[in-house]
This record gives C-alpha cells, sequence and structure tokens, in this order.
C-alpha cells in the first residue's frame, strides 16, 4: 500500500501532481513541453504549451508520437520500441524521475529515444528512469515528432522538426527542471541509435548552445543525416502516395494515420546520389537533413564547450541479420553488396575487413561492415572532430558483452547497452530465448557499473576512464571485465576515412 503523499510541483504552465515510489523516488508522467502539433502545426516549430489550471495529474503514461508498430523477425524488440501507437495530440510530453525530497543542485540527464526517426516513445519499458533518480540524478524522457511529421524535408515548413523538439524540450528543462530538483547547469542529453545521431545533431545546432553541458552519443553518427537532394526525393515519393502536392500547406491537412501509412510505404527508396551515398544503407527514409554533417560543424567548433561520451557495440549490425535469417544464409555477395552500398571502394574495404578477421563467417563480415557504416565510421568521425578541440573532454567506449538471444547468435548487437545503462538488466521480459538479453543472466555487477559510469560522466565529467585523444584515441571496452584499449579498431576506422 502506498502511503506517501503524491509529490506536486510547480511548473512555468502549471501545478502538476506526481507519484511517489516506494523507494522514495517520485515520477511524474506526461508533462507538456510544447504544444500540441495538431493540423498545421505538425509542420511548424514548436510552440510553446498554454498553461492550466488547477493541478494536472502526472502519474499515467500520455500519448505518443503517431507511429506504426515495429517488429524485428524472430526478437522480441517491445521493452524497445513500445507496443506502438497511443494517442492523443498533447504528446509532445517528458517524463521526469526524481530523488524526491532533495534540496536540489542534482545533475540532470535527458534521455532521446531511438527507433530509426519513426518508432519509439517514453512509454517503453526500458526508458524507466527510477535507477537514475535512486542514485541521485534528475532523468528526463521525451517524446518528440517522428516520421512525417518529425523528418520529412518538406517546403514551407521548417527542416528537422524533431530535432526542434528536442530542442525545446531542452528549454524547458533549463525553466523548470529546478523545480524538480535539477540542476539547469548541469544537464546532460543523451540518446541512443537515431536519438544518439538527433544528439550529434542538437550538439551541431548553434541555437542549443549553453542547454546542455555533457552529451553521450550510443549508438549513432555523426555523418548520418540526408543532404537535401537525397531528402527531397523522399518527399517526392511520400507525396505522390499520398496524392498531394509536395508542400506543408497540402500535408496540413491530411490524418495522422494516413500519415502513418503513407510512411512505411518509403522503405526501399535508392538514396544514392552522384556526391552522396545513403547513410542509412536503406535503413529508414527519414534522418536528419543538413548541408553539413554533424561531425564536420562539430570539427568546425559547434559544440566545443560540450563534454562528449560516445560510443557504439562490437556486433551492431547483427540486430538487422540475425532476427529476420539473413546472419547464417550469407554470402560473399552479400558482403560486396552491403559494401558497395556503404563506401566509395568497396573492394578495399572488404578486403580491409577479411585481413583484420581472419576466419571471419560471411554474416559476421557483412555485420561489421553494416554496423560501421550505419554506427561505427560516423562515430569515429565525431569522436575526432570533438577530441580536436581541447577546451572539453572526448570519452569513448565499446560495449562487447554478447547476448545469447536466438541460438547464441544475437551477440553484443545494437541496443544491447540500454538494460545495463538504465539499470533495468533484471526486467523479465529481456530474458528468454528471443529476448534482448537472451537465455543467460548477465553479470551481476555489469548493470551496476555501466549505468554509474553514466551518471559519473553526467556529474563530474569523467566516467571513469582516460579521454579519447586523436593520438591515442582511449577506449573503454565494456564486457565481463573492462579493458582500456587504445585504437581498438584503428585499421578498419582507417578504412572509412
Amino acid at each position: 500500500m502506498n502511503h506517501h503523499p503524491e509529490p506536486l510541483v510547480t511548473t512555468a504552465e502549471g501545478t502538476v501532481r506526481g507519484l511517489r515510489r516506494n523507494d522514495g523516488t517520485a515520477a511524474f508522467l506526461n508533462i507538456p513541453y510544447a504544444a500540441p502539433p495538431r493540423g498545421a502545426g505538425r509542420f511548424a516549430p514548436p510552440r510553446p504549451h498554454g498553461p492550466w489550471d488547477g493541478v494536472r495529474d502526472a502519474t499515467v503514461p500520455g500519448p505518443n508520437a503517431p507511429q506504426s508498430e515495429r517488429r524485428l523477425g524472430g526478437i522480441d524488440m517491445s521493452p524497445y520500441f513500445g507496443t506502438g501507437w497511443s494517442r492523443g495530440e498533447d504528446y509532445l510530453t517528458v517524463n521526469v524521475f526524481t530523488p524526491g525530497g532533495a534540496d536540489g543542485g542534482l545533475p540532470v540527464m535527458v534521455f532521446v529515444h531511438g527507433g530509426g526517426f519513426v518508432a519509439g516513445s517514453t512509454r517503453s519499458a526500458l526508458y524507466d528512469g527510477s535507477a537514475f533518480a535512486r542514485d541521485g540524478v534528475v532523468l528526463v524522457t521525451l517524446n518528440y515528432r517522428l516520421g512525417i511529421a518529425g523528418f520529412l524535408d518538406l517546403p514551407g515548413a521548417p527542416a528537422n522538426r524533431g530535432l526542434l523538439d528536442v530542442v525545446a524540450g531542452l528549454r524547458w528543462v533549463r525553466e523548470n527542471i529546478a523545480a524538480f530538483g535539477g540542476d539547469p547547469d548541469r544537464v546532460t542529453l543523451f540518446g541512443q541509435s537515431a536519438g544518439a545521431t538527433v544528439v550529434g545533431g542538437v550538439l551541431a545546432t548553434p541555437a542549443a548552445t549553453g542547454l546542455f553541458r555533457r552529451a553521450i552519443v550510443q549508438s549513432g553518427s555523426g555523418l548520418g543525416a540526408f543532404s537535401t537532394e537525397q531528402a527531397a526525393r523522399v518527399t517526392g515519393a511520400a507525396a505522390a502516395h499520398l496524392g498531394v502536392e509536395a508542400h506543408a500547406d497540402a500535408f496540413a491537412g491530411i490524418s495522422d494515420e494516413r500519415l502513418v501509412e503513407a510512411a512505411t510505404r518509403l522503405a526501399g527508396i535508392d538514396l544514392r546520389t552522384a556526391t552522396h551515398h545513403d547513410p542509412l544503407i536503406g535503413l529508414s527514409p527519414f534522418s536528419l537533413v543538413l548541408d553539413t554533417q554533424p561531425a564536420a560543424s562539430v570539427a568546425a567548433g559547434t559544440g566545443a564547450g560540450v563534454d562528449l561520451l560516445i560510443g557504439t557495440n562490437t556486433e551492431e549490425g547483427n540486430l538487422y541479420l540475425v532476427p529476420v535469417g539473413a546472419y547464417a544464409t550469407s554470402t560473399a555477395g552479400d558482403v560486396d553488396a552491403t559494401a558497395a552500398r556503404a563506401h566509395p571502394e568497396p573492394a578495399r574495404l572488404v578486403e580491409t575487413y577479411r585481413k583484420t578477421r581472419p576466419g571471419a563467417s560471411f554474416g559476421e563480415l557483412r555485420s561489421a561492415v553494416l554496423g560501421d557504416a550505419l554506427f561505427g565510421a560516423g562515430s569515429w568521425a565525431l569522436a575526432d572532430a570533438h577530441a580536436a578541440h581541447p577546451e572539453s573532454a572526448t570519452f569513448a567506449y565499446e560495449f562487447a558483452w554478447r547476448s545469447h538471444a536466438l541460438d547464441g547468435q544475437l551477440g553484443a548487437t545494437h541496443a544491447m547497452e540500454l538494460p545495463f545503462v538504465f539499470d533495468l538488466a533484471h526486467l523479465p521480459q529481456l530474458h528468454g530465448p528471443t529476448a534482448l538479453l537472451g537465455p543467460d543472466t548477465p553479470p551481476a555487477d555489469l548493470a551496476a557499473r555501466t549505468h554509474e559510469s553514466w551518471i559519473r560522466f553526467a556529474g563530474t565529467g569523467d566516467p571513469g576512464w582516460d579521454p579519447y585523444d586523436t593520438g591515442r584515441r582511449t577506449t573503454m571496452r565494456i564486457d565481463t571485465e573492462w579493458t582500456r584499449t587504445d585504437d581498438p579498431r584503428g585499421r578498419e576506422r582507417r578504412a572509412w576515412i
């Protein structure tokens, strides 16, 4: 029985009533940070949310961005993607997890979820922030516009509206987080996958300067943005499918249901141009749309005052091959085709991976090239760009713990670090032969230590190992044992430059 009084916090828009947990922490769910994106507003910059009278209930999860349900073959990714679209227009919201009863001045961490720019939300089981609150951090998770509303590059609309939502969320944090016990001058923005690519984009956004002090990029890419020419192909295909003109005014009258359905039809567009390859190699028709990649903006000095922790997982590509049965059946031709989509000199790339991985199967080679095309090359580029500016610190990691899900093949794949970062590796839905963490019990201290390193970085700017610089490229390999290595994938990294 919960006898704790329900906590009340007054924000700039009004008072919210949260939920006191049995461990003394508090959760405030579904607090708006921007106005509901309705009609033409779905294709406009985020606007402030109006005030409310009385006390707003913040004890139950709210709606999320329009999206279709996502499945990945034989693996249960529902703890990651959530259970699909929970309808309601007022979804530009945050969840806030706080230690409760603290005097204030606590480090703040703001999380941006992944999901290929088309799925995911704060409702996903993996993003419960109570372990952060328990350990003295105010944790904020946020929803942002997805798919066509969030990222389709439309004439008459600002680009990267989902990223603009994240910046608006950071402004809300700046204005309100002290009331929840957080220090607005100690904000760490972190994200995973598409969310990590968004974090890299925010790092490269001058308008966001001063809104956060540190950033964590988990399996994102500083080279993941589409050019305007590439984005225009997706826009043209979306307009043709919907039978309307490619302009924000024409899209404004289309229902969310039809926009979600249209987004599912855009897979497989060839985005290769005379000057650009497809940075997502067909995985998603949506990404940031920028004339300059975030890594290049950071190299030029944007975001130089922000500490950065950045890394990838050892077998990122497995998630896109193993659950759909494509890993074991991979051929030499599949390896070559993946390299050809990702690199101007595919034969040289494949030869490098063959030499660094003697005896590797075609599935392993294909996964390695795929993972580095999506995440590795863009993370190395962003790390090097940031480390070239000594006014803030850069730290690198590689998450290497292998899951034995799907007959032992899933491995240290994309998203595998999340249960450990959030200290949620004990969740029942993460365990079993088709669940993310597989049938085995992970090492008892792996989640505690990973989670603690992230918190330590947010609090102090130091996760507990040596910084990354462009000379040694020191990287912490996170596994049953933690091993500090210098430039662990040097030959493969250089193949992408």
